[in-house]
Formats: C-alpha cells, structure tokens, sequence
C-alpha cells in the first residue's frame, strides 16, 4: 500500500512541476498545435498552444513507479513491466504523429495507416508476451488469462490464442483511440483519465486483498500481480491529476496524440491483466460514447449521402455547435465519467457480494 500511495504522490508532484518546464520548453521551441479548420471557430485562438504534454505524464508515470519500488524495496513484476511497456510504446506512436504535425505544420500527422501499423506492432507484442509461458509465475499463471472476461473469467471455454490476439488488438486500439477522439476540449480527456484510472487503482487493490493466493474461495480473483498494477494505475492517475492543472481550461498545453495514445492504450492493458475487460465499457463510458458518436456519424453520413446525425463528431464538439461553453460541456462529461466509474464500481462490488453470499 506505501508504494501506491508513493507512486500517486510522486507522479502528480513530478507532473505538476514537470508540465511547468515542459511549456516553457515546448514554446520556446515553436512546439504548437495545429487546429482543423472545420472545427468550432473559437478553438482556433488554441493555435500555436504547446502540445506533446504527454510527455511529461509519461514520464512522470514511469519514473514515480520505479522510485516507489526503489523506496519501498520491492521488485517490479512481469504485469506491470508489460503495462508500462504498452504505456510507453503507444506514446511513442503519438509522439511520432505530434511531432510530424509540428514539423510539417499540419492538423494531420502520421498517415493513418502508418499510426494503425504503430499501434498494432505494440498491440501484439503486448498481447503475445501477456500470455506467453515465459512469463508464467510458481502457479503457472501468465499476466493475461485465456479466457474473456466480464468481472471474472468466463470459464466455459478456453479462447484461441489467435482469437485472444485480435481480441487484445481490437481493445488496445479502440480505447487508445477512443481517448485520442475525446481528448478534444479542454481538461476533458485528463480529467476522465484521472477518475477511471482512479477506479482502476481501487478494483486492483480490492483483488489483491481477495487474492485467490491469500484467501482462497469461490469469490476470489485469480489475477496476477494485482496490488503492483495498482501502484503503475496510482502513478498514470496522479500524473493526470497534476496534468490537468496546466490543461484546464484554458489550456496552456495540451497532451497531443503522445498522452492520448498512452493512456487510452493502459486503460485497456489494465483491463486485460485484471481480467475485466468488458468491465472497461461501462467504467471507460465516456470514451465509448465519444467512439460511437464518431462512428454513427460517419455511418449516416456516408449511408444518407451526406446527411448527419450531430452538428459535429466527436459528441462534445456537438454541444460546442449547439451553444454551449466548452467548460459547461467538460464538466458535465466528467459528471457523466464520475457516473459510469460509480456505476462500473458498483458491479464489481456487488458481483463480489453475489459469489461470497
């Protein structure tokens, strides 16, 4: 538990701080976001705003996680090597896109093949040593398991290791995107990140203490290494919550594809290595709702001809074209993720007190 909370603490002291010289840094640089010009008018003051702050929670992050094992005398284990390596390599895929962005003086990056490829690579490697019997502990158990699961393992059947791939491949790839989309206003992507990934801390915690090696019985979690996934979720939180200090609105730095990626792409790993993959729908609600915004526009759009559902894609740029102020739409979708966290919480508990009664 020391190392949790060291890990949180470091990792927004370093953020809070770090973001401070990285601004100074950035702009002295010329480091600036390019803005879409089809996007609402008033993000258009937002040009030339340093970007590639990911940077700095990246860093932040890993380094807060390392110094909380060193002072505590612990030993990192394979989960939470493998999900910093999704962390770190998902960011430089960002980092790649932003930095080409700068470079060439576009809204446009990498090509979106090339980043589909970026992603895939880490992706697969991620989910290729998660299961790997190399890394299998003295009970036999690989970081991820090869069953799908909700809250738990489904243990009705053992999935295909090339089934299991795609599966991990769809799900790393759709949330790291899914933050990229939301990652849109002003706070609104750091402010989500800090709350799931605060969510994510609490559900390892609990299945380190219902720990199938501690307290064995029907209502346990075979997870493996569940309490140092907490200290890399603590750390990720904490380096958002010190992020959003300098990201709030209004904004002076954004996080840029290097943070969004990363952190969309943990969100998925913790999911995968706690076993509650499907559990990420409800508790990541906000991001879902940002994909599927974009996808039904884009399916009306192309079956209608040119007709659209909303005023613009993602969601929140379409309460931005309906009127309302940009802090006005941030607050309340961290309402609506402070109430798919309590939701997604609430049935992780009450699955718990369904099997222990």
């Amino acid at each position: 538990m020391r190392a949790i909370l060291f890990a949180g603490g470091l990792a927004l002291l370093f953020s809070l701080l770090g973001t401070r010289v990285a601004i100074t840094v950035l702009s002295r640089r010329g480091y600036g976001q390019e803005i879409r010009d089809d996007g609402p008018t008033t993000h258009h003051t937002k040009r030339g705003t340093p970007t590639m702050g990911g940077i700095v929670i990246i860093g932040a992050s890993v380094v807060a996680y390392l110094l909380a094992k060193l002072i505590t005398g612990q030993v990192p284990t394979a989960s939470a090597l493998l999900l910093l390596f999704l962390f770190v390599g998902l960011g430089a895929v960002g980092f790649l896109d932003d930095f080409i962005k700068i470079v060439k003086q576009r809204s446009l990056g990498l090509r979106s093949k090339a980043k589909m490829i970026g992603q895939t690579v880490i992706a697969l490697v991620f989910g290729w040593l998660a299961l790997s019997p190399l890394l299998e502990d003295e009970r036999g158990e690989t970081p991820a398991s090869r069953h799908l699961s909700f809250i738990r393992d489904f243990d009705s059947w053992v999935v295909p290791t090339v089934l299991l791939l795609l599966f991990t491949w769809f799900l790393i790839t759709g949330f790291s995107n899914a933050v990229n989309l939301t990652d849109g206003l002003d706070g609104l992507a750091a402010g989500a990140c800090t709350m799931v990934f605060c969510a994510y801390t609490l559900v390892n915690i609990w299945q380190n203490n219902q720990s199938c090696t501690i307290q064995p019985g029907g209502a346990c979690y075979e997870v493996r290494d569940p309490l140092d996934l907490a200290v890399v979720s603590a750390a990720i939180a904490g380096a958002c919550f010190g992020f959003l200090w300098w990201n709030a609105s209004p904004a002076q730095i954004f996080m840029g594809d290097t943070g969004s990626l990363a952190l969309g792409g943990a969100l998925a790993g913790l999911a995968i290595l706690t076993r509650t993959e499907l559990l990420l729908l409800v508790i990541g609600g906000l991001f879902v709702i940002e994909t599927l915004s974009v996808m039904l526009q884009v399916g009306y759009f192309k079956a209608t001809k040119g007709k659209r559902i909303f005023r613009m894609a993602p969601l929140h740029h379409h309460f931005e074209m309906l009127g309302w102020e940009q802090v006005t739409v941030v607050v309340r979708f961290w309402i609506i993720t402070g109430l798919a966290v309590a939701t997604g919480l609430g049935i992780f508990y009450a699955e718990w007190v369904a099997g222990v009664g």
